[in-house]
């Protein structure tokens, strides 16, 4: 049985780019482990990464990841708006398959003892894998921050750590390390810059006050972006699922006269919450399936650790193989579904990035809008790589049918021809969605980030490619047949749709 469990430990370090990629590099170092996600803020100075993979393997890549972390952040010259008690802050443990809670009890004990014996930082067990109670919970333990932990430690017994000398790491603070279920990690911008207003929202929400179960909660300032936001851990979705959350932050955000501006997710989410909470309900920023935790995991465990060229061509070998394969599906209707799916991507990235961007502000509801419009179109031609294989073998299922008697022959003819319009069908429906890709690529220069220029045009190649490709497959099935009608309005959009996409975009040069 495979067995994986995955890791999200939190950095102290947000804004030091160089910084964070030495912790990623060093964890990446271990075969057998994969790295899913890494997010950083500045403003929380702040990274929290999630790996998966063997136990043993993530173990170590952890550990490594907190020796790193230990050489490079200094706590002593550390500030940011999430609080933190040590380099490496928090290495929760969760069990994702073959492995129990209890698993991760183990592995979060043995790597808590690994990382004193280690580094000498002294390590506090929390959530499962908490030897007191009132450790279970992260705040208790890291109530004072580093500051104020590391002058207590010295003279209260009771908030020494669980494993190492009863004082902080000089540099490194403390590492808290447990097991626990899979935590969503959602944060609420207000349309204020006032503070006060988010801390009293995350008091009256969280479940330490008496409000919603299995939320945490705390306020938190966006200086750079001159909001506050309500930043929010959700240990249980599918007990208080994430639209509740959202509606109750809202319902108390409008006693303070103020709005919610957007939500986001940090890390990974469990394609389970997304199922019980629309997208658009929940006014995601930024939101993409790749930070879905079971897509992630598909794609990524096919491949290697490394955030290069090897995972990306992990993730594509897998259709490269069917293609190649001897068999005469998926052939060239798939390909050409996966091109205008490729260009409807890039069109998403293009306009998901430039909305972020200060220069585009003016244009970023409809940049909003774009980007759903094209994850709709990418989305659609994706699912019309297995439509145009199936409508193929449909084809070859009717050519298969028994023709001994006259009424067999008629039978067989009329499923024939069935099936061929219908495989006609499935390519031009990619055609006609292609080249509306092909226009609203062209829309989005206007209004997109100058330097993804050359993203919108490689996206209008590749939607271009798709209509050409797919009337290809359209115009090998409409030789065989017979109903006139049908194939002269086919070949009359055809070529429409052709004449469409016959200039090269402009500002590419032959």
């Amino acid at each position: 049985m495979k067995r994986l469990v995955e890791c999200v430990p939190n950095f102290s370090e947000g804004r030091d780019a160089a910084k964070v990629e030495a912790i990623v590099a060093a964890m990446r170092e271990v075969p057998g482990v994969f790295l899913l996600d890494r997010e950083s803020d500045a403003d929380h100075n702040r990274s929290v990464v999630t790996l998966a993979g063997e136990p043993e393997a993530v173990a170590e890549a952890a550990l490594r990841g907190v020796g790193k972390a230990a050489e490079l952040i200094d706590l002593t010259k550390h500030s940011g708006a999430h609080p933190r008690m040590g380099a490496t802050d928090v290495v929760p443990f969760i069990p994702i398959e073959g492995v129990t809670i209890e698993d991760c009890i183990a592995l979060a004990k043995k790597v808590g003892r690994a990382i004193w014996e280690r580094y000498r930082i002294p390590v506090y067990f929390y959530e499962a894998a908490a030897q007191r109670p009132d450790r279970a919970n992260l705040e208790n333990i890291r109530k004072g921050q580093f500051e104020g932990l590391r002058e207590e430690v010295l003279r209260n017994p009771d908030r020494a750590p669980d494993v190492g000398d009863p004082r902080l790491h000089d540099t490194a603070g403390a590492t808290v390390v447990g097991a626990r279920k899979f935590l969503i990690a959602y944060n609420i911008n207000l349309n204020t810059p006032d503070l006060e207003i988010a801390k009293r929202i995350g008091k009256n929400i969280r479940f330490s006050n008496g409000g919603l179960r299995y939320v945490k909660a705390m306020g938190v300032d966006l200086r750079a972006r001159k909001l506050a936001q309500v930043s929010i851990n959700l240990t249980d979705f599918e007990q208080t699922p994430i639209h509740r959350v959202f509606e109750m932050v809202k319902r108390e955000a409008e006693r303070y006269g103020v709005s919610i501006v957007g939500s986001e997710i940090v890390g990974l989410i469990p394609k389970r919450a997304i199922e019980l909470t629309a997208n658009f309900y929940l006014q995601l920023e930024n939101f993409s399936p790749a930070q879905v935790l079971e897509n992630r995991l598909e794609a990524s465990l096919g491949g290697a650790i490394s955030e290069g060229p090897g995972r990306l061509a992990a993730m594509a070998q897998p259709f490269l193989a069917a293609v190649a394969a001897p068999t005469a599906a998926p052939g060239g209707g798939s390909v050409a579904a996966l091109a205008g799916a490729l260009g409807a991507s890039l069109g998403e990235m293009v306009a998901a990035l430039s909305r972020k961007k200060k220069s585009q502000a003016a244009y970023a509801d409809r940049l909003t809008e774009a980007a759903a419009e094209f994850h709709e179109a990418s989305t659609a031609l994706a699912e019309a790589i297995d439509r145009d294989a199936s409508s193929f073998e449909s084809v070859m299922a009717a050519y298969k049918l028994p023709q001994a008697s006259p009424d067999e022959q008629r039978r067989r003819e009329e499923a024939i021809e069935r099936a061929l319009q219908g495989a006609a069908s499935v390519p031009l429906e990619v055609a006609r969605r292609a080249a509306g890709i092909f226009d609203r690529l062209g829309q989005l220069e206007s209004i997109s980030s100058p330097s993804m220029l050359s993203d919108i045009r490689v996206g209008r190649l590749m939607s271009a490619s798709a209509v050409r490709g797919a009337i290809e497959n359209v115009a090998i099935n409409l030789e065989s047949i017979r109903d006139a009608s049908f194939a002269s309005r086919m070949k009359t959009e055809c070529a429409s749709l052709l004449a469409h996409v016959s200039e090269i975009p402009a500002g590419i040069k032959r």
